[in-house]
């Protein structure tokens, strides 16, 4: 780079701040004593009013009435710093269109607060310039006021686009985002990346799981998220200065850490290669999950065909120049080739990590040749060469009989194989890593949920290489997981498109049945009633009102009321038509776009995440980077109001069906729907409490929670826990402490007992989940090992794996707390907000739902708690139903409708694979929750799927794998009990 001559303010030589010793150039204080060395008290000159005498001296607090000190070494005529300029730790501040980049070194713009300058608090900033000009890149720093302050942004559009960096690194806080949707930072294009320079102490960071503050996480990571800004780390850490005894104060100052400065450059490093290498020389490696850990489910993503859109990728990669040849017959290559690499040189490479994580390797899995993976000398990896592109599987992280434990656990280190890929991996010299689909393991691997450190096994393993990663638009929660933890770009794809059901399986007599009574009420009296008998015998025939709870001696206008309800529910359903390929379809265009541009080393621009088919249309178009929002406007007050409907409509099918109040309950929370909805069911909760947020006027964020009086309220305070996910947990880390101050509030109101549970009571807590580091329900391979053991065995582990509690003064496990309430709840709920998903699409549902069922009957309940299932799909008409009747409108209006299954068979493998994995989260919940899957329903989807010959013989032609693991899933059902079919033909295919 060449350095101008710095036109300096007034033409002055000197910097204008001489006691800056990030500042060029001696002045008169600089060389009478080392500069700063500790802060000086200063001495301030009063002002001279005009008539020459001077104003009286401003009274300052701190002083104790004796005025402001003058500094005699400040020079009475020094010009006030500019809002916005340029600033090197060499040459000074200076106008920033004087400088001349060098062409030769790629420019990485340093941007951070004009305050910094003024406090004398550079010495992170300058770290980082001295750092990235030591790797070989030309750096400078833009420092402002704010990016959102007029001046300020003036300046940096003007100086960013004179001087056209490779990439941007941000050390500013917050959102820069105007009304148009515009930062100062996006015009060149280049990709930005975010920093933390934290205000906690290393000290804290170092032993903290969390890794930020609450605070910090919102200002460095979730806000700039929203401009689209690449999480690179953290920077800095306040450190305090010695003590001035004449001021009695000791200032704060962002230290530098040389050890992160190092991995951020390194991030920066890797993007501006990418960006530099010619499109035919990049080695792109795509990368597809193996979760649930099955052959027959083989590259798994939430509403993707994971398999076709790698196809598509490498076409379009190929179309865009890349060498690149896209493979045929993926799946089976992928089940068959493997690639190799020699054992010695993953020694040599494992001696690059840090030493804990070597030892804590070889503590969890002993000798790497011991590693299923490692066989002749060498690792051997599910992968395939296509030209300069790898596709290949992920490695499962831990040992296959404890996947689904491990999945979602930050405590458990990867094996030896799982290790040596991504090392290997690095070593292929790869480019670029695109994930496809959501979501695979590496940005659940153990280390700190944001800010992370040498020592966390996702940086380890990743290191500088740029992470793409296409994310269904709709789960911004897991999207985040990968954002702050590997420093993806999660660029959003669509989910598949809806179709409405419009009939249901096994239901068409039925449906018939209802028309004609429609017709015949008012005109027919006489075949009124016969009707009545038929549509009633009709629904004991499929069982249906056995699925319903309705009793035999219901009257004729309730239960032909309940039936229609149902069939109506089930005909207006809708379900996934298929699985999307990204980049293709209606927002195909967009998602190529983004992909290109990622991988091209260039910015993503930022979009939000969110259903488009629950009326978000802001998060269209697709194919950008997502973010999430501000945990601090959480509920929002849209959320609240929606959340009274959601009480309201809980509290009105509990009386209906069993006329009293859910006087206990356990309310069931996840972090993505919680994103989603700003907050929908934090509002319920709350407002079951009998409470509600409190906004502030200004920023509409939540200050605090108001107690609302009994008079204003329509049902008594309900005793509610909450079970907060993982991600909730991480994300929202307020939730809980608002929640705590609530039920504290209570138990010190003078209110009735019968209408208010907590007066006069002690507090306790009444917001569980996962320990630091720990997601998920934690019941693994207990969900599909039938059995009363296996049952006791899941039950322990949802209670383990919720027992923290997270509104207690200091967190705490609560193991004995937990399981009181458990025990005592007469109701568990959990809302659904997406109408593309249902609870047999995912095993999440099963294992949290049904698993409290499990949970409950080991706690020592007295009776089994009312399981509901809130559906908020359509926030206009919530409807809570019992967790049977969800089932089986899930059944009939997707799992056994034959245009569902139609969709899944023009995918193949993948096809195949769901229609498997259905059947495994059906029985699941039949498992572990008695009761809620009659045997009419496994039979409705035994004739949809196996006992049809068309779907048949699809399975064993494209995924075989499947058809096996489908006949000996119903085969275990069946022997279980958990599936007492009366049907002779299943029962010959069965062989029973």
């Amino acid at each position: 780079m060449a350095w101008p001559r710095w036109r300096r303010w007034r033409g002055r030589g000197a910097s204008p701040w001489p006691c800056c010793p990030l500042m060029a150039g001696p002045t008169r204080s600089s060389m009478k004593r080392p500069p700063c060395r500790r802060p000086r008290s200063p001495r301030w000159r009063r002002p001279a009013t005009r008539a020459g005498r001077r104003r009286p001296a401003p009274r300052w607090p701190c002083w104790r009435g004796r005025g402001l000190p003058v500094a005699e070494d400040l020079a009475a005529d020094i010009v006030p710093l500019p809002m916005a300029g340029a600033w090197h730790p060499q040459a000074g501040a200076g106008d920033p269109l004087a400088l001349r980049p060098d062409p030769a070194r790629p420019l990485v713009a340093v941007v951070f607060y004009r305050a910094y300058l003024a406090a004398q608090d550079c010495a992170a900033i300058a770290a980082l310039i001295a750092a990235l000009e030591a790797a070989g890149l030309a750096a400078h720093g833009l420092y402002v006021t704010s990016l959102k302050e007029p001046q300020s942004r003036r300046v940096a559009e003007a100086a960013l686009n004179h001087w056209r960096p490779a990439a941007i690194i941000n050390a500013t806080a917050f959102s820069a985002r105007d009304d148009a949707g515009h930062t100062p930072l996006d015009a060149t294009g280049a990709p930005v990346f975010q920093v933390a320079l934290a205000t906690a102490p290393r000290e804290g960071w170092a032993a903290s799981a969390r890794g930020l503050s609450p605070a910090d996480l919102a200002m460095h990571v979730v806000l700039p998220e929203i401009d689209g800004r690449i999480m690179a780390g953290v920077a800095s850490f306040k450190q305090p200065c010695a003590q001035d005894a004449a001021l009695g104060f000791a200032r704060q100052v962002h230290a530098p850490d040389a050890d992160r400065i190092a991995a951020i450059v390194a991030r920066v490093q890797g993007w501006i290669a990418l960006a530099r290498r010619p499109v035919a020389k990049r080695t792109v490696a795509l990368v597809l999950s193996t979760y649930p850990g099955k052959a027959e489910a083989m590259a798994h993503a939430v509403g993707l065909d994971a398999l076709a859109s790698t196809q598509a990728i490498l076409s379009d990669l190929a179309g865009a120049g890349y060498a690149v040849t896209p493979p045929d017959d993926l799946a089976r290559r992928l089940a068959a080739e493997t690639l190799a690499w020699p054992l010695t040189a993953y020694r040599a490479a494992l001696t690059q990590l840090p030493t804990a994580l070597q030892d804590d390797l070889a503590q969890a899995w002993g000798a790497p040749e011991s590693d299923p993976a490692c066989r002749d000398g060498a690792f051997h990896f599910a992968a395939l060469r296509c030209g300069r592109a790898l596709v290949a599987l992920q490695p499962e992280r831990g040992e296959r009989a404890q996947r689904d434990e491990a999945y979602h656990d930050l405590s458990r280190c990867p094996r030896h194989g799982y290790v040596a890929f991504y090392l290997w991996l690095r070593a292929q010299k790869t480019d670029a890593l695109v994930h496809v689909g959501a979501h695979g393991t590496l940005e659940w691997l153990p280390g700190k949920a944001v800010a992370l450190s040498a020592a966390c096994w996702p940086e380890a393993l990743t290191g500088a290489l740029p992470v793409v990663y296409p994310f269904i638009v709709n789960d911004p929660g897991e999207a985040a997981q990968a954002r702050r933890r590997i420093g993806a770009v999660t660029l959003g794809h669509l989910p598949p498109p809806l179709r409405r059901a419009q009939g249901g399986a096994g239901l068409h007599t039925l449906e018939a049945l209802l028309d004609e009574f429609s017709g015949a009420v008012g005109l027919d009296p006489a075949r009124r009633d016969r009707l009545v008998k038929a549509i009633r015998a009709e629904a004991q025939a499929l069982g249906l009102e056995a699925e319903l709870g309705l009793d035999p001696a219901a009257s004729a206008a309730e239960a032909i009321a309940r039936i229609d309800r149902f069939v109506c529910d089930v005909k207006d359903s809708q379900y996934g038509d298929g699985l999307h390929v990204f980049g293709r379809g209606a927002q195909g265009t967009a998602e190529r776009d983004g992909l290109l541009a990622a991988l091209a080393g260039q910015r993503v621009a930022a979009g939000p995440a969110g259903s488009p088919w629950r009326g978000r249309a802001d998060v269209l178009p697709t194919g950008r980077n997502l973010y999430a929002i501000d945990p601090r406007a959480v509920p929002s007050r849209a959320a609240h109001a929606q959340g009274v409907v959601l009480a309201q409509e809980l509290v009105r099918r509990h009386l209906q069906d069993h006329g009293d109040y859910p006087r206990t309950l356990v309310v069931d929370l996840w972090g993505s729907a919680t994103m989603r909805t700003a907050g929908e069911d934090f509002a319920m909760a709350l407002h079951l409490l009998g409470a509600a947020p409190v906004w502030d006027a200004g920023s509409e964020r939540v200050t605090g929670v108001e107690i609302l009086p009994l008079a204003r309220l329509d049902h008594p305070r309900l005793d509610v826990t909450l079970r907060v996910s993982g991600l909730l947990r991480d994300a929202f880390p307020m939730l809980p402490v608002l929640f705590g101050q609530a039920v504290r509030a209570l138990c010190g109101r003078d209110e009735p007992p019968e209408w208010n549970p907590f007066a006069g009571q002690a507090p306790a807590p009444r917001v569980y989940g996962p320990g630091p580091g720990r997601y998920g329900a934690g019941i693994g391979a207990a969900a599909e090992r039938y059995g009363a053991e296996s049952r006791r065995a899941a039950g322990e582990a949802w209670l383990a794996a919720s027992s923290h509690a997270l509104d207690a003064t200091t967190p705490q496990d609560d193991a004995a707390g937990l399981r009181a309430r458990v025990a005592a709840a007469q109701a568990f709920v959990h809302a659904q907000d997406l109408p593309e998903t249902d609870l047999l699409l995912g095993a999440d549902h099963a294992t949290h739902e049904a698993g409290f069922a499990a949970a409950q009957a080991v706690a020592g309940g007295s009776a089994q708690a009312a399981l509901y299932h809130l559906d908020n799909r359509d926030p206009a008409r919530p409807v809570a139903r019992p967790l049977g009747e969800e089932l089986a409108r899930v059944v009939r209006a997707r799992a056994a409708h034959p245009g569902w299954i139609a969709g899944m068979m023009r995918h193949g493998f993948r096809g195949g694979a769901e229609l498997s994995a259905m059947l495994d989260h059906l029985g699941a919940f039949a498992h572990l929750a008695p009761g809620s899957v009659p045997a009419h329903l496994f039979d409705l989807y035994y004739h949809a799927t196996l006992g049809t010959e068309a779907v048949r013989a699809f399975l064993a032609r494209e995924n075989p794998a499947a058809l096996a693991a489908m006949q000996a899933r119903f085969a275990a059902l069946h022997a279980a009990g958990l599936w007492p079919t009366r049907r002779n033909a299943i029962l010959a295919e069965l062989g029973a």
